[in-house]
């Protein structure tokens, strides 16, 4: 184990410490901590209003089943949405009947698709934008203005404007999310930037290492902690917008159906959405965002 020895003669490990990244056992114990004060206030409350974890659960599986459908009840349209994308592809013939997925599911996948792609639009951009700014000072300087100008913009504004340019679809829906995101992503990889120790470069310089190396080597492992901010805020922050997003006028994906429910009072319909989204975007973030987080830092040990 790499450590070092500390003045009053300690040794103290360079390994980061897991004090902040509790274990799964606790996570589990946590978990069944909460989901029994949840079941133990619900049968107290005895309301249709506030369902128990058991109705959420049974309601969400029955929207997760798969259903039967006869051979040709559904035909994917010429001009292909992305809704129609995912039924096409999850669409099974067995035994001459046609099985597909539930409807949880499937709207979920709807959801995260848009989410996907205006967050990697959202991430590249806005890192481009930052560290441009944060090393040219004089464009920091001009468009300095701009980027708070993007930041203090509603977003149900920059949806509805999106919506008339472009047209009720899942394009304007990417961009307007995109839109609002970019800002809060340049301004923290401009701060990265701007934070890049000048001697560190000095050193690559004084070593010829390549354009290349440079940004591999010196410029990038320093802006890794500032991408996975933006990285984290952006996985927190866009699938929430777009689910605001959906409900003008969408006839699929998470926040269409949410409003759906809303409507005809349906609460243990509208939990087991929220659950399941909650679940999937924890699957990410503990099998995409810490995974990559702790690859991207092995340089400071």
């Amino acid at each position: 184990m790499t450590a070092e020895v500390g003045a009053r003669g300690r040794v103290r490990s360079l390994v980061p410490s897991r004090a902040s990244f509790p274990g799964w056992g606790v996570r589990l114990f946590s978990l069944l901590l909460l989901l029994t004060l949840w079941h133990v206030s619900a049968m107290r409350a005895d309301s249709h209003f506030y369902p128990t974890p058991i109705a959420v659960a049974k309601a969400g599986w029955a929207m997760a089943r798969p259903v039967q459908q006869t051979p040709g009840s559904y035909t994917v349209p010429v001009k292909r949405t992305v809704g129609d994308v995912i039924r096409a592809a999850t669409m099974i013939e067995v035994t001459g009947l046609s099985v597909q997925i539930g409807e949880l599911p499937y709207h979920i996948g709807v959801t995260l698709i848009r989410a996907t792609i205006a967050f990697v639009v959202a991430m590249i951009l806005g890192s481009v934008v930052g560290i441009m700014l944060g090393r040219k000072p004089m464009l920091n300087w001009l468009f300095d203005s701009w980027i708070v100008l993007g930041l203090n913009m509603p977003a149900l504004v920059t949806a509805i404007l999106c919506y008339i340019y472009l047209g009720l679809n899942t394009w304007a829906l990417i961009l307007a999310v995109a839109i609002n995101k970019i800002p809060l992503v340049a301004v923290t990889m401009r701060e990265g930037a701007s934070a890049i120790e000048p001697e560190l470069i000095q050193v690559g310089r004084a070593f010829r290492l390549s354009t290349m190396q440079m940004m591999r080597k010196v410029f990038l492992p320093q802006l890794y902690p500032y991408f996975m901010a933006s990285w984290r805020t952006g996985l927190a922050l866009v699938w929430k917008i777009v689910l605001v997003f959906e409900l003008f006028g969408f006839s699929n994906g998470v926040g269409f159906v949410l409003q759906l429910h809303f409507q005809l009072g349906n609460v243990d319909r509208l939990l087991a959405y929220a659950v399941g989204f909650i679940a999937v975007v924890m699957v990410i973030e503990a099998l995409v965002t810490r995974p990559l987080e702790r690859r991207a830092t092995l340089w400071r040990l």
